[in-house]
């Protein structure tokens, strides 16, 4: 059983949090950076590390292993920053998603992707569009309009326009 929505083959960037693969829809990706200086933002959640200069813009960056309840991520050499564009009731934001590494660009054919697991009433899953097959492993296919409720995301655009 296929995953409604996803009807052809799709490219997917991956990319690890912990143990665990991720991918996101490579539509929705600018661009990959090397972590760089973040600059910290007072009065903002905790899983917002800051904003970057990305070319003359204020991008906001969101730790994503903190948004997913692990621990904070730590740089290493493979530390990146995952450039996305979320869309939320027809605006558009341009954020960074830190991420421990990442992996590579796949395609998966729909059939390779399970629906994702309904996990009773209490666990939030609407932001997980499937659970992708490659190889043995399961790939976790985040679908990154989801992941931020409009009021974090208005958060992220408060802390981006108090930014000198």
């Amino acid at each position: 059983m296929s995953v409604t929505g996803i009807v052809e083959t799709t490219q997917y960037l991956t990319f690890k949090l912990g143990d665990e693969v991720f991918a996101v829809d490579i539509s929705k990706v600018r661009e990959v950076l090397d972590f760089t200086s973040v600059t910290k933002v007072p009065r903002t959640p905790d899983f917002m590390r800051g904003v970057i200069n990305l070319r003359g813009s204020v991008v906001p960056v969101v730790d994503m292993r903190l948004k997913f309840g692990m621990s904070q991520t730590e740089k290493t050499v493979n530390t990146c920053i995952i450039i996305v564009e979320v869309t939320l009731e027809n605006e558009t934001t341009v954020l960074g998603a830190l991420a421990d590494s990442v992996q590579e660009v796949i395609d998966l054919e729909p059939e390779q992707i399970e629906p994702a697991p309904r996990i009773g009433t209490r666990l939030r899953t609407e932001f997980i569009r499937g659970m992708g097959k490659k190889d043995d492993h399961f790939i976790i296919i985040l679908d990154i309009d989801r992941i931020f409720s409009s009021e974090e995301l208005a958060m992220v655009q408060d802390a981006k326009e108090s930014t000198p």
